[in-house]
Order: C-alpha cells, then sequence, then structure tokens
C-alpha cells in the first residue's frame, strides 16, 4: 500500500511540475524548448503511468455535469484527469505542453473511459462545438495506433475539406511528442509529389467521405488493419446524398474486412437521418447526450457593442459575430428570425475546452441595409435566457478593456 501511495504521490508532483513550467511561459509554443526541459528539472516522465488496482468498476458522473443521458450495459469509471486514462506518457506530454490542458472537459470525462477501454464499443454522440469533442476522438485515434504497423488504423470522416485539416492539425499538435504520423485525405485539384495511388503507410486518415471510398476501392491501405473509424459532424455530412451513401460503403466494407473496428460518431444533432443510419449500421453500442443549452455559453462572456450603422462596425478590430447568424433554408432567406444553433457553435469556438472567451456580437438598426440585429439579439437571449451585457461605446479601448477583463481575458 506505500509503494502504491508514493507512486500516485509521484504521479501528482509530475503533473504539477509539468503546468507548473507551462504557466510560468507568457507564449507556450513560442518557448517551449527552453522552458520545459525536463530532465534538467528532474522530472521523472516514466512515473506517470497508471496504477491498474486504482481501477475500479463504477460510473461517477462529474461534479455538474451537462451530460443529459449514457446508455449501454458496460460500466465505466468516469476521468477526473487525464492520468486516469492510462496514456502514454507522450501522449500526455501532447496534453499538457501542446494542447494547455489541465483536466477532462465534462464530456471528456465521461466519453474517454468508453472510447478507451475495453471492449471498445461504439460511441454514438450528440455533442456541439466547444464541448471538447474532437480532442474525445483524437485522443482516442492516436491511444489506439501501433507504432510499429506503417499502416492506416484510424480514419475519420470529415464533412468539408475545411474541417478535415482542421482535425489533422489537432492531431498533429496533440501527437507531437509520438512516433504517430497522418495523412490528409481530401480533394486538392493536383496530384503534387505522391502518385494517386500509391500505397498509404500513415496510420491515421483524416478526410472527406468520396476521397477515402476512392482510396479504399483503389486498395492504396488494408482495411483489415483499421481500428477505429470516427464521423465528425455525422449531421451535416448525412445531410448530403452522396456523402451519406459514401459514409455508408465505407462503413459496410470496415465492417466486413475487420472484425474490431470501432465506430465512433459525434453529431449536433439527432435528426431522422441520423438516427437512422445508427441504427441501421450501429447494433451494439453506447451513446451519450450533451444537453444543448447549457453547452458552450457557461464559459464565454456575451456582449453587446451599438454601432451607429454598418460602416461603423469596421472600426472596431476585435470582432467574434459581426453579424448575427439567421436562419436560411433552400426556398427562402428568413433575416428576422435568428439561427439559434449557429449561435451556440460561434459561442463555442471562443470557449473551446471549457476555456474562457469573449463574444463581441456588433448591432444596429440600419434600415438603409435592411437589418435590425438588435432585434435579433434580443431574440437570442430570450431563447438561451441569458442576459448579455452592453458595452457603452464602441469607440472606447477602456470600455473594450474593461469587458474583457470582466470576461477574463485581460
Amino acid at each position: 500500500m506505500a509503494n502504491e501511495e508514493n507512486t500516485v504521490g509521484a504521479n501528482t508532483i509530475v503533473h504539477e511540475k509539468i503546468l507548473e513550467t507551462i504557466t510560468r511561459s507568457d507564449d507556450v509554443e513560442d518557448n517551449i524548448e527552453e522552458e520545459l526541459n525536463l530532465e534538467e528539472q528532474g522530472i521523472n516522465l516514466e512515473a506517470l503511468t497508471i496504477d491498474e488496482t486504482k481501477k475500479t468498476k463504477c460510473l461517477v458522473e462529474p461534479e455538474d455535469s451537462n451530460i443529459k443521458k449514457v446508455t449501454g450495459d458496460t460500466i465505466y469509471q468516469t476521468a477526473k484527469g487525464f492520468e486516469d486514462l492510462d496514456l502514454s506518457t507522450e501522449l500526455l506530454m501532447g496534453l499538457y505542453v501542446e494542447m494547455n490542458f489541465k483536466t477532462p472537459s465534462k464530456i471528456q470525462s465521461v466519453s474517454l473511459p468508453m472510447i478507451l477501454s475495453p471492449p471498445y464499443k461504439d460511441l454514438v454522440a450528440q455533442a456541439h462545438n466547444g464541448s471538447g469533442k474532437t480532442a474525445c476522438f483524437v485522443l482516442g485515434m492516436l491511444s489506439r495506433i501501433d507504432v510499429n504497423l506503417k499502416a492506416p488504423q484510424a480514419i475519420c470522416i470529415c464533412p468539408t475539406r475545411e474541417l478535415a485539416i482542421q482535425n489533422l492539425e489537432v492531431l498533429t499538435r496533440m501527437g507531437k511528442h509520438t512516433k504517430i504520423t497522418s495523412i490528409s485525405a481530401v480533394p486538392t485539384g493536383k496530384t503534387g509529389l505522391r502518385s494517386d495511388r500509391a500505397p498509404i503507410s500513415d496510420q491515421i486518415v483524416v478526410g472527406t467521405p468520396g476521397t477515402i471510398k476512392k482510396w479504399m476501392s483503389q486498395s492504396r491501405f488494408n482495411a483489415r488493419d483499421i481500428k477505429m473509424l470516427v464521423f465528425d459532424e455525422a449531421d451535416h455530412m448525412l445531410a448530403e446524398d452522396g456523402f451519406k451513401d459514401d459514409s455508408e460503403r465505407i462503413m459496410n466494407t470496415l465492417r466486413k474486412r475487420s472484425a474490431h473496428c470501432q465506430v465512433i460518431l459525434f453529431s449536433a444533432t439527432s435528426n431522422d437521418t441520423v438516427k437512422n443510419f445508427v441504427s441501421k449500421m450501429i447494433k451494439d453500442g453506447n451513446q451519450m447526450i450533451v444537453k444543448k443549452e447549457e453547452l458552450s455559453l457557461e464559459s464565454v462572456k456575451q456582449f453587446k457593442v451599438n454601432c451607429p450603422d454598418e460602416a461603423a462596425k469596421r472600426q472596431v478590430n476585435l470582432v467574434i459575430n459581426y453579424d448575427l447568424p439567421t436562419q436560411y433554408d433552400r426556398l427562402k432567406h428568413n433575416p428576422s428570425e435568428p439561427h439559434y444553433e449557429v449561435y451556440l457553435h460561434k459561442c463555442g469556438r471562443a470557449g473551446r475546452f471549457g476555456r474562457k472567451g469573449a463574444v463581441l456580437n456588433l448591432l444596429c438598426a440600419d434600415p438603409a441595409a435592411g437589418t435590425d440585429s438588435m432585434m435579433l439579439m434580443e431574440k437570442i437571449e430570450r431563447h438561451f435566457g441569458v442576459h448579455v451585457s452592453q458595452i457603452p461605446d464602441y469607440q472606447s479601448e477602456e470600455d473594450l478593456s474593461a469587458a474583457l477583463k470582466e470576461a477574463g481575458l485581460l
């Protein structure tokens, strides 16, 4: 027992030293080599291993959890810290040093044990931007890779080229201290140095459905080595008939050739298309839902900035919501009704992973431009049940600085 207590204590000390070193740096990325020479500081990174005897078989909900529902017959332990997840030293370095994480977000604390623990059951999660979902599946993919096998072992499918590149950037940053390689499978419009049919040896593939399906049909990698298949923003992807067909073909191929491929599906909404896809493709898995309204706004300070006209907006040099999002469909554009989900997503970008953030909503009632963003803002406040503070003078640097201080950013 004494040895176990000493091990846990050593892990805690190492964790605290890493975080202490990070906070001493004003710019972690620019000063990483200078600030984090861990060996010279006498820090033994091997002490970050996890004591298996400390794991239990009960699910403990994180405090004030936004997790609305978790289903499935396998019982997991909620992760209070990243050390609870039996991660490699290299991945812990990626989380603490490169990503500057301190503790798992609420969705991470519940979903990561599901993703990372045998029997590696499928997971269907409804979660919005800003919840920390990207770190969930990126960390999941990195954790399942055998670095000695030079072949694709995880695939992440995204609805857009931009999202695929963004996810790949997060993966590259989080996996910086590992030897794991990755590749972007997106339309480029040009061949480049790589042959169109050259075999893929990178261990993680992140891309769009069409390109990934094309690579699989060309036998550019062996599907039997795939351990994890991730669908990010599945609701947007499945809304497109072509992407839906490609996604089903990819999943059917992997089901046939890889007996142990874990499927992770993240979706902002749970519409009929997503439900039908899940019922058709996923027979036995865990499901979880994150409450929409509570998700992103609690860690983000919102402000209203009244401007005399549209031209005055361009004089403000810190902009999050230049124009408030309005609802749009193929038949008509309804500028008088806010798009609440898009607004929530934008707020989530400012407060990702539970960090503090600020949203400045630039408002004006400009008849000449046919806009009344003040009215839209009132509807947003009523919908989410929040009060958005008013910045007195849009031209005052003091007022803007005071707002950022209130948000905890200065």
